[in-house]
């Protein structure tokens, strides 16, 4: 089994078959168990990380920019970066790529009027 298949493994495991309009809630939900506390706080995090054009296209109506794990990982710090792992159960290297594949849809839908809903 490749690391790609154990990573869906566990992230099935984690998120099973979540409709996506359900991920900014469920993200949160795991960051509650974190210091950072909610979608908000890994916004702040990563806005002061040196990543704020990229989370306001997430805020604004406009597309979303991408970000890559290794610019979460610069981000956040490896200390943070463990402490998320733990958190989703999956590998460092998987809980990098899923906040880099889901939190910019999920900042977006969490933020209609261009700030997040809590």
């Amino acid at each position: 089994m490749g690391l790609l298949d154990s990573f869906g493994g566990s992230l099935k495991g984690v998120f099973g078959d979540v409709e996506a309009a359900a991920m900014p809630a469920l993200i949160s939900s795991v960051l509650a168990k974190t210091n950072l506390g909610d979608l908000q706080g890994l916004v702040n995090q990563l806005q002061q990380g040196g990543l704020g054009t990229q989370v306001q296209s997430w805020l604004g109506s406009g597309a979303n920019v991408q970000v890559t794990p290794d610019q979460i990982r610069a981000a956040l710090g490896n200390e943070q970066v463990q402490e998320l792992a733990q958190k989703f159960g999956v590998p460092i290297d998987g809980v990098l790529k899923l906040l880099a594949e889901h939190v910019p849809a999920a900042v977006d839908q969490a933020s209609p009027n261009g700030q997040i809903q809590g």
